[in-house]
């Protein structure tokens, strides 16, 4: 199932509508404050508080999620004059640069925050395809996952839109006051672009690993902030495309 969400912004003083996306229903909340994390909307995780269905529509309306905040200063309204307008196919439209995601407070991932044994980079896909319980009911949806260094997944969120996948992740840690993420790292369904490696990078996730190819961009932005890279990952093989020296054991032999 594919239903639009409405993501708004309550800084304290007014609403702001923020984005506009279509997605499968289910984990709204942690799809709304992954959102607004990894897009720069809010500037300081920890600076959220309650996320909530929209109280002003009757009846109540499941489709609109509104954001509030601890501290008003961590809200950038000037984010909003980005084109948050999202579908599930094509991500964010608009972005512009590698410049323009550090403007939004985007940066290089420490040396020395994730190291992952060879061969468990290699079952990464498998062990992430075994968690897609809701692709095994529809065969058409993407996942992410969440992974820790000894290669087990610890979550997993399933959506329509690649990139939703990620902020559900990625909103799930921000509600749980667990960012940043430089312990742990993130696997996915399909391939990777330019916006799944911004999102992980803005949540501090060192790694990002694909089942599918990454974009020429991605690459480009994975050197450029200091981020390991696998592509086309599967049991018998995978690429680096950046950042080798995370993975344990990979010696030669890297596809």
């Amino acid at each position: 199932m594919e239903v639009r969400l409405e993501v708004r912004g309550d800084e304290g003083k007014r609403e702001h509508p923020v984005s506009v996306t279509m997605r499968t229903p289910g984990d709204d909340f942690e799809l709304a404050a992954g959102f607004l994390v990894t897009e720069g909307v809010i500037t300081d995780p920890h600076a959220l508080g309650d996320v909530r269905y929209c109280r002003d529509v009757d009846p109540q309306e499941y489709n609109v999620v509104t954001a509030s905040l601890r501290d008003p200063g961590a809200f950038d309204a000037s984010s909003l004059t980005r084109n948050f307008y999202v579908t599930s196919s094509c991500g964010v439209c608009g972005k512009a640069s590698l410049e323009s995601v550090e403007v939004m407070g985007c940066a290089a991932v420490a040396d020395g925050t994730l190291s992952v044994q060879e061969a468990e980079v290699r079952a990464l896909p498998g062990r992430l395809r075994s968690a897609q319980h809701v692709f095994d009911r529809t065969g058409g949806i993407h996942a992410a996952g969440l992974f820790d260094a000894e290669g087990r997944i610890v979550l997993v969120r399933e959506d329509v839109g690649r990139h939703n996948a990620v902020d559900k992740v990625v909103g799930a840690l921000v509600l749980s006051r667990s960012l940043p993420g430089s312990e742990r790292g993130l696997v996915v369904s399909g391939r990777s672009s330019f916006e799944i490696l911004q999102k992980a990078a803005m949540a501090g996730f060192p790694m990002v690993v694909a089942v599918g190819a990454p974009s020429s961009l991605a690459v480009s932005f994975a050197r450029r902030f200091n981020m390991t890279l696998v592509g086309f990952a599967k049991r018998d093989g995978y690429n680096v495309y950046s950042g080798g020296e995370r993975i344990a054991g990979l010696g030669g032999n890297a596809g």
